[in-house]
């Protein structure tokens, strides 16, 4: 039976990492001091646009009913996204103001992947309150 507590933390990170993701995908795309960091970063402008519309993507992916396979890859690109942009910011010697956000992003990943990897053990089912013994939880509670 799946947690009600893992499946509400779940969506609650998920949420603020697709947001987080989300905002970073459209700044990328829309604003220029965004392509300006790109540039500072040393990659070129076809990356930044690239990188942004596969952000997009991922995301949807997340939300989407995708088979476990497909979001485990999802997950490692965005990790391997993240990991990038941190490496990317150190090795310039950019400030903790720049590597902050992604290093921020990165928790949020991590909180949102360890409660989809808890979800994905747990069997099917019904949604069990905690503390309930044998006593499925109101699914509109």
């Amino acid at each position: 039976m799946r947690s009600k507590k893992i499946v509400v933390a779940y969506w609650i990170v998920t949420a603020l990492f697709i947001l987080q993701m989300g905002f970073t995908a459209y700044a990328q795309l829309r604003l220029p001091q965004v392509a300006a960091a790109f540039t500072h970063l040393g990659f070129p402008d076809y990356f930044r646009v690239q990188l942004s519309w596969i952000k997009l993507l991922g995301l949807v992916l997340l939300v989407a009913p995708a088979p476990a396979r497909l979001k485990e890859w999802v997950y490692a690109g965005f990790a391997f996204d993240l990991a990038s942009a941190i490496a990317a910011h150190l090795s310039v010697g950019d400030g903790p103001a720049a590597w902050g956000w992604p290093v921020g992003t990165a928790v949020l990943w991590a909180l949102s992947y360890l409660a989809w990897r808890r979800l994905q053990a747990e069997p099917r089912g019904q949604v069990v309150a905690r503390g309930s013994v044998g006593r499925p939880a109101d699914a509109t509670a």
